[in-house]
């Protein structure tokens, strides 16, 4: 049986999605819709809230970095499989896959804190607002987001490192339509037990570490809104709570089933499922959730659109 490794590397089969070729012509115009406005989406947040000052604030700092992760992990995912389904190459070098795996497991892994960094800045509004531009300083709020980049980047490196080391002798074919962890355990044929372990200890202590974080700053914010007599006060502070505890729910709640399971368990199916909301939609959605479901995000939209028509009349 051939062997192979970083070594003496043949390209990867990206199956994707389905074989039927009509359901594949559906899904690409889907993805490329999608595609388009998480791209649309993002870039327009970034210049909105560059724009108008207004929102040159901590939670909006925190939002600006969450599109440019969101548009960047889309980007790193969904072009190669609108390729593999509109052209007959549906090959990816070892080394395209190990990127496009290390550049995925990065992006996440620092979306994951860049949550519990705005979870932290609302308990921070709501439950100690006097103390609340002291606390959340500039630089604070790089602190947060340095460590974000760093927590990520250790995460990825330690473990496309780890997997890098395998051999892969079953097959060189994905049943997958990007390179994940799962299906690449599945083609290899030394002892995956301990790489299973890092990954497993990895993904868990991201996941688990930035849920509790939010988990924690959203039981205080809830004790808090329930103590607040004026029922305008609750509303408002459940309003400005309201987008990032639903952008929270969606993206862990597919990440748990992904990744917080063992290896063995993998099903391709409900994997793949899961791994389209994730890479593909839940980037089109942030960007819908925080400016639809966001007042401040509206009023400068409206703001922006006044503006541009002022100008005009001007001319």
């Amino acid at each position: 049986m051939y062997t192979w490794n970083h070594t003496n590397m043949p390209d990867f089969i990206l199956m994707g999605l389905t074989d039927s070729k009509e359901i594949q012509l559906i899904l690409s115009v889907l993805f490329l819709l999608i595609y388009l406005v998480t791209v649309l989406g993002n870039i327009g947040m970034i210049l909105i809230i560059y724009i108008d000052t207004q929102l040159h604030t901590p939670m909006y700092f925190f939002l600006t970095h969450l599109s440019v992760v969101d548009l960047s992990y889309s980007t790193a995912i969904t072009p190669k499989t609108l390729e593999n389904m509109l052209t007959t190459n549906k090959s990816i070098s070892y080394t395209n896959c190990f990127a496009q795996l290390y550049i995925f497991i990065l992006l996440a892994a620092t979306e994951c804190f860049l949550l519990s960094s705005m979870a932290y800045d609302r308990y921070i509004a709501i439950c100690n607002p006097l103390h609340y531009p002291v606390i959340m300083s500039p630089r604070c709020c790089l602190a947060l987001l340095t460590g974000s980049y760093v927590i990520g980047a250790v995460d990825s490196t330690l473990t496309v490192f780890s997997m890098i080391t395998l051999h892969f002798c079953k097959s060189n074919v994905i049943r997958h339509f990007y390179c994940d962890t799962s299906p690449l355990l599945s083609l290899s044929c030394s002892d995956t037990h301990v790489v299973e372990i890092i990954i497993f200890i990895f993904a868990g202590s991201t996941i688990l570490g930035s849920l509790i974080t939010i988990s924690g700053s959203y039981v205080s914010i809830l004790s808090t809104i329930l103590n607040i007599n004026s029922t305008s006060g609750k509303q408002k502070a459940f309003s400005t709570c309201a987008s990032h505890l639903l952008g929270v729910t969606v993206f862990y709640s597919t990440l748990i089933f992904t990744y917080l399971k063992p290896t063995k368990s993998y099903s391709l199916g409900k994997e793949e499922v899961a791994s389209v909301f994730y890479t593909i939609v839940i980037p089109m959605l942030n960007p819908l959730i925080y400016s639809l479901r966001n007042k401040e995000v509206k009023s400068a939209v409206v703001r922006l659109v006044k503006k541009r028509q002022g100008s005009r009349k001007l001319i």
